[in-house]
């Protein structure tokens, strides 16, 4: 299913639904951090996704991050929340989604790198090496506040 971001921009569709969601900055020994490339949009993202029925944020940060990457993670922290009503998902079946997304921080416990059906690509990559890559403004501004040590209670 393809979908387009669009943030703060005047000319977006209308949220029809509000959706729980966590996305996960997962940091290595050696300070790397873990990204996919996602294969709706082909840009560089942070693994996360929807929170499902009869789960919590942090039990779907670990989940997602093990579905899209095959990593087993431990949430460490939070980076922060991210709930900007101007930042809308449009996909093809018609939904238009406005995400409530707290960003957590992890460290990996297991596993071993993969693709899944979301991604192309999978990658550690040295916090210097994150600026070069294509990615939606609102997981720059994730990535951005994790590299920085902004981690803010809301944004």
């Amino acid at each position: 299913m393809g979908r387009r971001d669009y943030e703060d921009d005047p000319n977006a569709p209308a949220a029809n639904s509000l959706v729980p969601a966590a996305s996960v900055v997962v940091v290595d020994d050696s300070g790397r951090i873990l990204l996919q490339r996602r294969h709706d949009n082909n840009m560089w993202a942070l693994p996360g996704g929807v929170m499902e029925i009869g789960e919590s944020l942090p039990e779907c940060a670990v989940r997602e991050t093990r579905e899209e990457t095959r990593i087993e993670v431990e949430i460490v922290g939070i980076v922060g929340t991210y709930t900007n009503p101007g930042h809308v998902f449009a996909y093809d079946d018609g939904e238009v989604r406005q995400e409530f997304s707290i960003c957590f921080l992890a460290r990996p416990v297991g596993g071993r790198i993969a693709v899944s059906e979301e991604s192309t690509d999978v990658r550690w990559f040295a916090p210097g090496e994150i600026s070069a890559l294509d990615m939606v403004p609102s997981i720059r501004k994730r990535v951005d506040d994790w590299r920085n040590g902004n981690m803010p209670a809301t944004r």
